[in-house]
């Protein structure tokens, strides 16, 4: 198996662990801005993309009108199934699906949504082209990324820590995925490339 391909793998204890210890400590506050972002607008099917444990499809809960209806996707059954445990207050629709390639009808959502899953997509002009085709017309596309690991202390902490621990061969996952999709005009022509007008901005 690849890096790459490893790297798209959240199952066995990982679900679990990713959502008691990850999602308080990192997770959250971002998904709650990304529900806050959304919460103006007037939008009546919301696509959730790689919801992993459903972080932010629970802060949407909470944000958005009760009468929006959300479909929350992940590549991953397992993460899937964690956050279907962890519920939701309105029914929300799970399904197992890849952003390459989303078994959903053109035009048919309001807004697409990704918290931290674009560095994942092997493709990602085409995921992003993906995207644009299920939104409808005036829909939109939100999403985050990390910066690089250099401005992540967490991240660069543990980094740097594992790599004393294993010198011959340094985990590298952190700065190889989820920080590795971090320059504004490699997104913003990604983007693009996906038929997407950019509106890009770091904080």
């Amino acid at each position: 198996m690849t890096l790459a391909a490893i790297d798209k793998v959240f199952a066995g204890s990982i679900p679990q662990i990713y959502q008691s210890h990850f999602v308080p400590l990192i997770f959250e506050p971002y998904a709650t801005d990304l529900a806050r972002r959304l919460a103006d607008r007037k939008v009546s099917r919301v696509l959730e993309i790689a919801a992993g444990t459903g972080v932010v499809t629970r802060a949407l809960d909470k944000a958005l009108d009760e009468r929006v209806e959300i479909v929350a996707t992940d590549l991953n059954p397992g993460m899937l199934e964690q956050a279907r445990a962890l519920g939701t207050g309105r029914t929300v629709d799970w399904r197992t699906a890849d952003a390459m390639a989303l078994p959903v009808d053109d035009g048919s959502f309001d807004c697409v949504v990704c918290q931290f899953g674009v560095m994942f997509f092997p493709d990602k002009p085409r995921a992003f082209a993906e995207a644009r085709r299920v939104l409808a017309p005036g829909g939109v596309f939100v999403f985050n990324a990390w910066d690089r690991i250099e401005e992540n202390d967490f991240a660069r902490v543990v980094t740097d820590a594992l790599a004393t621990l294993f010198p011959d061969d340094p985990p590298r996952f952190m700065a190889r995925t989820p920080h590795g999709y971090h320059q504004v005009d490699v997104i913003s022509r990604d983007v693009a490339a996906g038929g997407l007008e950019s509106r890009a901005s770091r904080r």
